[in-house]
């Protein structure tokens, strides 16, 4: 197998024969947020609190099952793989205390990738910090370091967590996010990224917490990335790159006025308190606070809701007995009491907020901190100790910055920052779809736009129409790499994640097998990503044990592309023995010896759904409700196993796939191929062009399709021996019914009740 090493040249991917690189790729997998000893999903809290003594050894899923997980997605015609794993896999036992046992099973689950030919980036993640804070990450042991006792986040509201709420069937879809605003993780991730500005009294084993917290972080991820580095054949070969921490949150960190809730927070579900309120109920006072809604058009207040811990706070007591980790606390920090009392931002004896504006400028400079200072000062500061600490070991890295979401990227353009060797990763979710799981087809928002202040009037950022939603989605998408661009420099940005719910109009498609609307949300976003011509995405998500009944296992989400409850997109059987006509073209056929492929010739596409009942790869929590499971569908597979260019001899112009028309046009400023091994090569997916049912033009040269496996897997690819100067693709395959359904008077009325409320007439606004 030729060289997997990825070089960026100008901006963009090549491989080492000068050919670009598009990276199409998948968040693998889910799984990997969850322990696998003890099994505890979201939903359970029974072992839940015994977070010292979680392993993470089957994740993302059993290596014996690796090959099964990663042809499927080679089949889907992914070649890339965000690997998602957390810190909390790496170090639950305590500080410093390093699984040995996940790092191997990992280091064997990539060699397993390493034969499918996959380019792999690391992604250390995190959901609101912890799954102790109702999210992902960090280990059990962080949370007691920063003197909070997760086993009161419960009463006080510090931190609404599926596992400890009171129904867990009844959990609210997407509350867990709020979690960013409520006093655990907004706590944390301002001792995470400015405990030395803000919380100087925090010292533990001789340095404020954010020293310990991020050196703790750092090491871990430097120490699974020397494991890989000693493996010997996986780093660049296979491993790319490394992702700085997902989706960091700045905390309390540039907060005006902690009594209000501020402008910026787009996201109010449930209960909605300020920050002044969380620190109140976090010390065991009662409040009353507001609680919200997601509509349409964003958040809408419902009422109010009396929060009453009745005495229980979410600190830790002060006879709490540290010995357990063998940290020692400062004699200054005391337990038992709110470190924000403190540090003088309030009176626990009168409950008066005596500094609102504490977090609001730098304590030292009288720097304002709003978003962007705060990404170009904290989190700089914190994503160059970790690029360098992976660069120490793996040397030729390719570093993923991501920095807040939708926030506007770092100013280190021309700095000593702008780092050849660096991509942007952002990302982006269609976020009225995701909350209100439904997709609307009649109207949609232009968040980016909002976001950056371009309509003078929240009402003008309305698109109407699905054609127009489209639209909008590509140039939100196109403004976020220009942004990059305009920001950070010429570097490739690779979406690392964006995806739809497939929980969608109350798991009506489970019930029906109709995944027409998740078709179209799932076939807009991938029209967005391939029209804003980014260098590469990877979509979210796959989960091995995604079902109907409890989706991604992980608070209520339901985003994987792969269910068990589901079929798998039909495509034609694997040949067993070399075929002469299995390569259309216009070439000469010719017969070519062909290896088998040993996993492949046990795991073809016509026995591959009697496989997955294997129980080792199955869901051990199989969906109970007959509803749900009485119309297995394809997952709406037709709308993200598509056609795109896999590697181009020169720059592409743009390319499309109309899923209507089934359609899929590629242009590129072509240059000449280094040897005719080194074509331009197009996946080109046998559900949507099957032999001798689709027809291909192209401006000059010759073509061939074949399906092959020289990775394994067998892959219908589409080779093009081009000319020079600008050239055209254009495939025409077979035309599914596909999107059918049209908006609703609901969506319609919906939309009119928003204009009304918005005092404005859009009936006569143009369509985009």
């Amino acid at each position: 197998m030729a060289s997997l090493r990825l070089i960026i040249e100008d901006g963009h991917f090549e491989d080492a024969h000068g050919r670009h690189v598009l990276l199409r790729g998948i968040n693998v997998a889910g799984d990997a947020k969850l322990p696998s000893e003890p099994d505890v999903p979201s939903h359970v809290v029974q072992d839940f609190f015994d977070g010292d003594n979680v392993k993470f050894h089957n994740r993302p899923f059993r290596k014996e099952d690796a090959h099964i997980h990663f042809s499927r997605l080679k089949r889907f015609g992914y070649n890339c793989i965000r690997y998602v794993f957390t810190w909390e896999a790496i170090e639950a036992a305590g500080p410093g205390r390093y699984d040995e046992v996940w790092i191997q099973h990992t280091i064997d689950v990539l060699r397993t990738a390493k034969d499918y030919g996959f380019y792999i980036f690391m992604d250390p993640h995190q959901d609101v910090w912890s799954r102790y804070c109702g999210g992902s990450g960090a280990p059990m042991w962080t949370i007691y370091a920063c003197g909070l006792n997760p086993q009161s986040f419960a009463a006080t509201e510090a931190a609404i967590v599926h596992n400890t709420y009171p129904e867990p069937e009844n959990f609210p879809k997407m509350i867990w996010s709020t979690n960013y605003y409520r006093l655990a993780a907004a706590t944390i991730f301002t001792l995470f990224f400015a405990g030395r500005d803000f919380a100087p009294k925090c010292i533990i084993d001789g340095v404020n917490i954010q020293d310990y917290l991020q050196g703790h972080f750092v090491r871990a991820c430097e120490h699974l990335a020397k494991r890989i580095h000693e493996a010997g054949d996986i780093e660049n070969d296979i491993v790319f790159g490394w992702e700085s921490l997902n989706e960091p949150s700045r905390g309390m960190i540039g907060h005006v006025d902690l009594s209000v809730i501020p402008d910026e927070q787009k996201l109010k579900k449930g209960t909605c308190p300020t920050l002044w309120q969380a620190i109140l109920t976090g010390s065991g006072r009662a409040c009353e606070v507001d609680s919200w809604d997601m509509g349409g058009l964003g958040p809408y207040k419902v009422g109010r809701i009396l929060i009453d811990p009745h005495g229980e706070t979410a600190w830790l007591p002060e006879n709490y007995d540290d010995s357990r980790y063998g940290w020692k606390r400062d004699p200054g920090w005391r337990l038992g009491e709110c470190l924000w009392a403190q540090h003088g931002v309030w009176d626990q004896a009168t409950d008066i907020l005596t500094q609102k504006n504490y977090f609001e400028t730098h304590p030292t400079t009288g720097e304002k901190l709003d978003y962007h200072t705060f990404t170009n000062m904290y989190f700089m500061a914190f994503y160059r100790k970790y690029r360098d600490a992976i660069r120490g070991i793996h040397k030729d890295a390719i570093m993923l910055c991501q920095p807040p979401t939708l926030e506007l990227p770092p100013s280190i353009k021309g700095t000593a920052d702008d780092d050849p060797r660096m991509v942007y990763a952002p990302h982006y979710y269609d976020g009225i779809t995701l909350m209100t799981k439904k997709w609307n087809r009649t109207w949609n928002v232009d968040v980016i736009g909002v976001l950056r202040g371009r309509y003078w009037h929240p009402a003008f950022a309305i698109k109407i129409g699905e054609t127009a939603i489209r639209n909008s989605f590509k140039e939100q998408l196109a403004a976020i790499k220009k942004e990059g661009q305009d920001y950070m420099g010429n570097h490739p940005c690779i979406l690392t994640e964006f995806g739809i719910p497939y929980d969608m109009d109350d798991k009506q498609a489970y019930k029906t097998g109709d995944y027409s609307s998740q078709s179209a949300a799932m076939d807009a976003n991938h029209f967005a990503v391939e029209g804003s011509l980014m260098e590469g995405y990877t979509l979210w998500l796959y989960s091995a044990t995604n079902d109907h009944q409890r989706g991604d296992q992980w608070n209520g989400e339901d985003l994987s592309i792969f269910s068990v409850d589901d079929q798998t997109l039909p495509v034609s059987a694997v040949p067993r023995t070399p075929d002469l006509n299995q390569s259309t073209s216009s070439l000469p056929k010719a017969a070519s010896a062909r290896q088998e492929v040993e996993d492949e010739t046990s795991v073809t596409p016509t026995n591959l759904k009697d496989t997955l009942t294997n129980p080792s790869i199955s869901s051990q929590r199989p969906s109970t409700d007959p509803e749900l499971t009485n119309a297995p569908g394809y997952r709406a597979a037709e709308a993200y196993v598509r056609p795109a260019p896999i590697v181009t001899n020169g720059p592409i112009i743009d390319y499309v796939f109309n899923l209507k028309t089934c359609e899929f046009t590629l242009n590129i400023e072509g240059t000449k191929a280094s040897s005719d091994d080194f074509p331009t090569t197009v996946f080109l997916p046998e559900y949507h062009f099957p032999k001798e049912q689709c027809t291909v033009a192209v401006s000059s040269g010759k073509w061939e399709i074949s399906t092959d496996d020289e990775e394994r897997t067998w892959v219908p690819k589409l080779r093009w021996w081009h000319d020079e100067g600008k050239q055209s693709l254009k495939v025409t395959g077979l035309i599914r019914p596909h999107n059918s359904l049209a908006g609703t008077t609901e969506e319609a009325g919906y939309l009119e009740q928003c204009q009304n409320s918005y005092g404005v007439d859009l009936k006569s606004c143009n369509v985009m």
